[in-house]
C-alpha cells in the first residue's frame, strides 16, 4: 500500500512539474512573436512613408553639378608672345589671358591709314577732273549758241535774199551748227562719267566709305590680337606654350564660367506629380560631408532622349536596372541660393549631390527627408 502511495505522490509531483513548465515555455517562444510584429509593423511605416515620400519629398542621389564651360578662342591667327594664366587660374571678366604678336596687325593698321590718304587724293583729282568736264560743257554750249545764232542770221539772209550767201557759207555754218551740238553732247558725256566715278563728295563718297571700313577692320583685328576673359572663371584644359600658333577659330583653353551654376537632379517620373517651379530644395555635396545647403526648383525637364535617333539634342539620362523597371528619370534643374565664398570655392562642375524636394508643408514628411538627408551626408566621409 505505501508503494502505490508513493507512486501515485510521485505521479502528481510530475503532472505539477509539467503544468508549471509549460507557462514558462509559452513565455519563452512570445518575444520572437512580438519582434516579429514589430518588424512586420516597421516594415510596413516604411512602405508607407517610402510611397508617400516618393511624391510629396522626392529624393535621388542622381544629381551633378552643372555650368556654363566656355572654350576661348582667337578671333585671328598669330604666334603667341605672352601667357598670364596657369592651369585653375581663376580670372575676373576682362583680364588678358593671352598675348598675341601684333607687328603684322600694326602694318595693317598703318596700311590702311594710307589707302585713306591716297583715296582722299584720288577723290580730289575726280573733283578736279569734274571741275574740268564742266569747264569743257561751259565752253561747249558757248560754242553751241554762237554756232546757233550765226546759223540763225544765215537763214535770215537768205530767206530775204536767195543769193546773198554762197552755198559754201550756208554749208560751213550749218556744219558748225552740227559740229557744236556734237560736242555739247560729248562735254556732258564727259561731265556725267566725271561725276559717277567722283559719287558724293566728302565721306559718304563710297571709296572714301570702303577705305574707312578696312581701317576699322585692321583696328579690330589688331584689338583682337589681346586675348581676355569673357567672364569671371576657372580655367580648366590648358596646355600651350609661348610660340603656340593660334589658329583663328581653334579652342586654345577652356573657361568655367562662374556666372550661372546649377544642379541637374533627375529624378523618376513619378516624383514630379506634386513638384513645381519654385519649390524648396536641400542637397548635400560629397566634397562637405554633413553640410546641408538649399536651393530652388528652377525648371523641369519636359522631354529626353529614348534612343539613338533621338533629334534635336534632347538630354539623356541614366535609369538604374533592377529586377523591376526602373521609372523613366527626366532632369529637375536647381538653382543654388547659398553665396557663401566658402560654399562658391567648392563647387566642382560634374560633382556629385543628394537632394531633397519639398512639394508642400508636411511637417512629418519634411521631417524625415530632412534626417535622411542629413544622415546621408554623414556618410560622405565613408563612400
Amino acid at each position: 500500500m505505501s508503494t502505490d502511495k508513493e507512486s501515485n505522490t510521485s505521479n502528481e509531483e510530475s503532472l505539477e512539474v509539467r503544468e508549471n513548465e509549460t507557462p514558462n515555455s509559452e513565455e519563452k517562444k512570445s518575444p520572437i512573436k512580438l519582434i516579429t510584429k514589430i518588424v512586420l509593423l516597421i516594415s510596413a511605416l516604411f512602405f508607407v512613408w517610402y510611397i508617400l515620400s516618393e511624391r510629396h519629398t522626392p529624393y535621388t542621389d542622381q544629381a551633378r553639378i552643372k555650368g556654363l564651360v566656355t572654350p576661348i578662342t582667337s578671333r585671328v591667327s598669330g604666334n603667341i608672345i605672352d601667357i598670364r594664366i596657369k592651369l585653375h587660374s581663376k580670372v575676373k571678366a576682362g583680364d588678358t589671358l593671352f598675348q598675341i604678336d601684333r607687328s603684322s596687325f600694326e602694318i595693317a593698321v598703318s596700311k590702311a591709314e594710307a589707302n585713306i590718304d591716297n583715296t582722299t587724293q584720288s577723290v580730289a583729282a575726280s573733283t578736279s577732273s569734274v571741275k574740268s568736264a564742266a569747264g569743257r560743257l561751259g565752253v561747249a554750249k558757248a560754242q553751241l549758241d554762237r554756232a546757233q545764232r550765226n546759223w540763225n542770221r544765215v537763214e535770215k539772209v537768205m530767206r530775204e535774199n536767195a543769193g546773198a550767201l554762197s552755198e559754201n557759207d550756208k554749208d560751213q555754218s550749218e556744219t558748225a551748227l552740227l559740229t557744236a551740238t556734237e560736242q555739247v553732247a560729248s562735254a556732258e558725256a564727259n561731265l556725267d562719267r566725271a561725276k559717277q566715278s567722283l559719287g558724293d563728295s566728302g565721306p559718304d563718297n563710297p571709296k572714301i566709305r570702303a577705305s574707312i571700313q578696312d581701317l576699322e577692320k585692321a583696328q579690330l583685328d589688331l584689338a583682337f590680337t589681346t586675348i581676355i576673359a569673357p567672364t569671371d572663371g576657372v580655367i580648366e584644359s590648358f596646355d600651350i606654350d609661348l610660340g603656340y600658333f593660334a589658329s583663328a577659330g581653334q579652342p586654345l583653353t577652356t573657361l568655367i564660367s562662374k556666372s550661372d551654376i546649377w544642379i541637374q537632379a533627375d529624378l523618376k517620373e513619378n516624383n514630379l506629380s506634386l513638384m513645381n517651379v519654385g519649390d524648396p530644395v536641400k542637397f548635400h555635396l560629397d566634397i562637405a560631408p554633413g553640410k546641408i545647403y538649399e536651393g530652388t526648383v528652377r525648371s523641369l525637364g519636359f522631354g529626353v532622349a529614348t534612343d539613338n535617333s533621338s533629334k534635336g539634342g534632347l538630354p539623356s539620362v541614366s535609369s538604374k536596372t533592377g529586377w523591376l523597371r526602373d521609372p523613366q528619370r527626366f532632369p529637375v534643374i536647381i538653382g543654388l541660393d547659398s553665396n557663401e565664398t566658402d560654399f562658391q570655392q567648392m563647387i566642382r562642375l560634374g560633382g556629385q549631390a543628394d537632394i531633397v524636394v519639398y512639394t508642400g508643408d508636411n511637417g512629418i514628411l519634411n521631417s524625415l527627408a530632412s534626417f535622411r538627408l542629413k544622415f546621408n551626408s554623414w556618410l560622405s566621409y565613408v563612400r
